[in-house]
């Protein structure tokens, strides 16, 4: 008999190095639970319902599905080679992946957990396609292309290309969708850019190897992970300021913030652990050890 849902909310953490997903229960910061996730799982995303997880499996160039009530696999999706960072559109419908090997953006209907279509981006080697809160917008970081590709999800078809720093990764938006954030790993960089005229507002110094991106539900400021420092800088996003620097785990990656804002879930890839932020004093709370490699997190 299938075991009962998970109540909300929980971080769920893809490790690609042991090829699992544990499950932290972010009430009590204790894994709870540890899934399969296919061989090498790294971006991921909750169903809108809370009953799918969607896994990019990419050494299998495929999306995993994972049943969350029955803590087991199921479907897999063909996606093209090398399949990355994985997002949902706000309504749930659409579940889209970041295809290195093909620069595109292949999307998946979650109503009949099917792959739907593709979209060509321009830039070289996708890794992150992210959602805009409302929808309209898909921001692509091309980590061979030094460049961000912007899709408008309703014409399905790109609608501009942005310069930014030499290895651009994690993204992340103001609540309203009227800024986007893009740390850029070789430069060290977060680039700010507005959504409507898709020009470069603010360039912001971060540490050694930014990569991760978080934007903490107030929009008043935004998290940024930086690989080769073992730390996480906080910028006030209304004077575009570092304000804060949080000591974590080695190779901090990808990150997410509980709903509420309090708390802050760090992937550290080296450390085989996740650290957790109190935003409120910014200060580490605990280290949480998870799989080998954990690759991001997911709360939901």
């Amino acid at each position: 008999m299938p075991l009962p849902l998970l109540a909300a909310p929980f971080a769920y953490v893809p490790n690609e190095g042991s090829a699992t997903i544990s499950v932290i229960d972010t009430a009590t910061d204790q894994v709870v639970n540890e899934l399969p996730g296919g061989s090498k799982p790294r971006g991921l995303a909750v169903g809108g319902d809370g009953r799918w997880l969607y896994v990019s499996d990419q050494p299998n160039n495929r999306l995993q599905l994972v049943e969350l009530g029955a803590r087991k696999l199921g479907a897999t999706v063909a996606l093209g080679e090398s399949p990355e960072g994985v997002s949902i559109s706000p309504d749930g419908r659409w579940v889209i992946a970041a295809i290195e090997g093909k620069n595109e953006i292949a999307v998946l209907d979650t109503r009949t957990r099917t792959l739907a279509f593709s979209l060509p981006v321009h830039g070289k080697n996708p890794e992150h396609a992210v959602f805009s809160p409302n929808g309209r917008l898909v921001f692509v970081s091309a980590e061979e292309g030094d460049a961000v590709d912007i899709l408008d999800f309703a014409s399905r078809k790109q609608v501009a290309q942005v310069a930014v720093g030499a290895r651009p990764r994690g993204i992340g938006f103001l609540p309203d969708s009227s800024r986007a954030y893009v740390a850029t790993e070789n430069a060290n960089e977060v680039f700010v850019i507005d959504t409507t005229s898709f020009a470069i507002v603010a360039r912001i110094k971060a540490g050694l190897r930014a990569n991760g991106i978080a934007v903490h539900p107030s929009g008043k400021f935004v998290y940024v992970s930086n690989g080769g420092d073992a730390n996480v800088s906080v910028i006030d996003t209304a004077s575009n300021q570092v304000v804060a620097t949080v000591p974590v785990g080695q190779r901090p990656w990808n990150m997410a913030l509980t709903p509420d804002g309090k708390k802050l879930y760090v992937a550290n890839g080296r450390s085989n652990n996740v650290s957790v932020i109190d935003t409120a004093s910014r200060t580490k709370l605990r280290d949480i050890a998870v799989g080998k490699l954990p690759w991001g997190v997911v709360i939901k």
